[in-house]
């Protein structure tokens, strides 16, 4: 199974735990499995409407205990000392380390010697360690999310008043791609934070999927959004790709980036390609077109992973003489390829090995090193191409002569 998280109001850990168990975990179950771990506390769910849309309020009730000191370290021997399965042991860990390390970072002090003040209180231990054990209750293969959605504004906490996204969050999500909302408040908590990341890697769009279950986790705040306080959850089935995968052909998602420019000196295009494969361009080409006043231009396309979208946009406004680049995202299905070395009848030389759709094995020259092999012996780069393509016709996948 896959589970797909849609954080249009952004994510904590009661949200994501509420939507959890509104798709089919048992808080019962939940509770028991918590219990060899900690006590003095109660899990309490109701349902709830916002927006006319069904969701589960779950919050912990403290039962005589204060958690308001407790140390990272106390925290990883709670967990390594359990009887958790090693996969919720090492999720929580992960999950745990990323708050630590976060809030070391921003008060400058030791990883071990961090108090955890609300993050180390047991209904955020409930929250994370119980997030892992639905995962494992639902037999979760993979996490995909979303772009995360982030509020503003402030909130006051026990250093004073400081701005949304808190420090801790903002920490927590380095590298992670999120977006503005309309909501005037905090809707990502460190905790969902650290419980997204450590769950997935793969932010973006919804993978191809065969949908089976839809759960809702409420949020507890009024966020002023148009949206309500809702975290969405889609558990399903990835859609079989067993013929791309009987064929070795792979599927992307990826970003293609246009604009046209009538008044940029040419040489300027040579710089510009190289700058762009410099910023993680998957791939760059000019091609001729006819522009407004039938003048003469140039249409610049650039393919790249999300990621690097910015980076790329960044380097077309900066470099050539456009003043606006548009882009779109798209699939696209590419073979599998890599680097290798093999004999040749010129010693040893760089090609690129692909794997073609009936996973047979071919070899192609890398453009450098055929050329630097027509310099030095002043033959024609045709002849170079040939000589190497035919020898590499003989050789089997590991590149040793068949």
């Amino acid at each position: 199974m896959i589970l797909y998280a849609d954080m249009f109001s952004g994510i904590s850990g009661d949200m994501i735990l509420g939507a959890l168990v509104d798709i089919g975990t048992p808080v019962n179950w939940l509770t028991d499995q918590l219990a060899g771990v900690l006590n003095g506390f109660k899990i309490k769910t109701s349902v709830v409407y916002k927006n006319h849309l069904r969701a589960i309020d779950l919050s912990v009730d403290v039962v005589g205990e204060d958690a308001s000191h407790r140390h990272y370290t106390d925290i990883k021997a709670m967990i390594k000392n359990s009887a958790l399965s090693d996969m919720v042991k090492q999720q929580s860990l992960a999950a745990f380390k990323k708050i630590a390390g976060a809030e070391a970072g921003i008060h400058g002090k030791d990883i071990d010697n961090i108090h955890f003040h609300e993050v180390g209180a047991i209904d955020s231990l409930v929250d994370i360690i119980g997030t892992f054990l639905c995962i494992e209750y639902l037999e979760i293969d993979k996490v995909y999310a979303s772009t995360i959605s982030l509020g503003s504004g402030s909130v006051r906490c026990s250093h004073g008043v400081i701005p949304v996204p808190v420090p801790a969050t903002m920490a927590i999500l380095k590298d992670t791609p999120v977006k503005a909302s309309d909501a005037g408040t905090e809707i990502v908590t460190p905790t969902g934070a650290a419980i997204i990341k450590t769950l997935t890697n793969d932010f973006g769009p919804m993978p191809d999927m065969t949908i089976k279950k839809i759960g809702y986790g409420s949020g507890k705040r009024d966020t002023g959004s148009k949206l309500p306080n809702l975290l969405r959850i889609v558990l399903g089935e990835k859609v079989s790709e067993e013929g791309l995968e009987k064929r070795a052909i792979n599927r992307e998602t990826i970003y293609v980036a246009k604009t046209n420019v009538d008044d940029m000196s040419p040489e300027v295009s040579g710089f510009l390609m190289e700058t762009l494969f410099a910023k993680k361009a998957l791939d760059v080409c000019y091609v001729p077109v006819q522009m407004k006043k039938n003048r003469p231009g140039l249409q610049i396309e650039v393919i790249c992973h999300q990621q690097d979208l910015d980076s790329v946009i960044d380097v077309i406004l900066t470099q050539t003489t456009s003043i606006g680049v548009r882009y779109h995202e798209c699939e696209r299905f590419f073979l599998t390829r890599e680097n290798a070395v093999i004999d040749t009848a010129f010693g040893k030389v760089q090609v690129k090995k692909i794997i073609n759709p009936d996973t047979s094995i071919r070899y192609v020259p890398e453009y450098e090193a055929a050329k630097k092999i027509a310099t030095q012996k002043s033959i024609p780069l045709k002849d170079v191409y040939i000589t190497i393509l035919s020898g590499a016709a003989l050789l089997d996948s590991q590149g040793e002569r068949i």
